[in-house]
């Protein structure tokens, strides 16, 4: 993938890859920016399951308008490639930093709490993650939350309740 072109997308580099598809790295070429783009695994291409399952997670995370979560730029076919287009979020997953040793406490506070909120916007939205792990946590340079991959999001029957003050 790396080095092909994607509507006006070109792949420049591999994030990572999950059960089902590919993260890439990539360059907007109209805007001027990077985005992440995750792509279907080849295996994965010609099942109509798999696809209805990415339509699903594009259009439950882009619903999401919160600083915590990663926001959906759009959903794309292109050719026999279906991908969602994202932000791209520079920093390491959570995992990836526990890796390097336990949070200061303050920093823990802080990241839970930015998850907690991220997680009530979706809740009060009716979607349920389903797949929250440190591996789908992304802290920035700053050190702030975005939670990923809702591609395991289920939409509750929850409606978004009003507020009680």
């Amino acid at each position: 993938m790396i080095g092909k072109t994607l509507s006006h997308y070109r792949i420049t580099g591999k994030l990572g890859e999950g059960g089902m598809g590919e993260v890439f790295l990539a360059e907007d070429t109209l805007l001027d920016r990077q985005v992440a783009i995750k792509v279907l695994a080849g295996s994965f291409r010609d099942d109509h399951t798999a696809k209805r399952r990415l339509l699903q997670e594009a259009r439950l995370a882009a619903a999401l308008d919160h600083p915590s979560i990663c926001s959906i730029h759009e959903l794309l076919d292109a050719g026999d490639t279906s991908c969602i287009v994202m932000e791209y979020v520079e920093g390491e997953t959570l995992r990836e930093r526990l890796a390097g040793g336990a949070l200061r406490q303050q920093d823990a506070l802080r990241v839970g709490l930015e998850i907690t909120e991220a997680l009530e916007k979706a809740h009060l939205k009716g979607v349920i993650h389903r797949d929250l792990k440190p591996a789908n946590i992304m802290l920035t340079p700053e050190g702030h939350v975005k939670v990923m991959d809702f591609g395991l999001a289920k939409q509750s029957a929850q409606a978004e309740v009003p507020s009680q003050e």
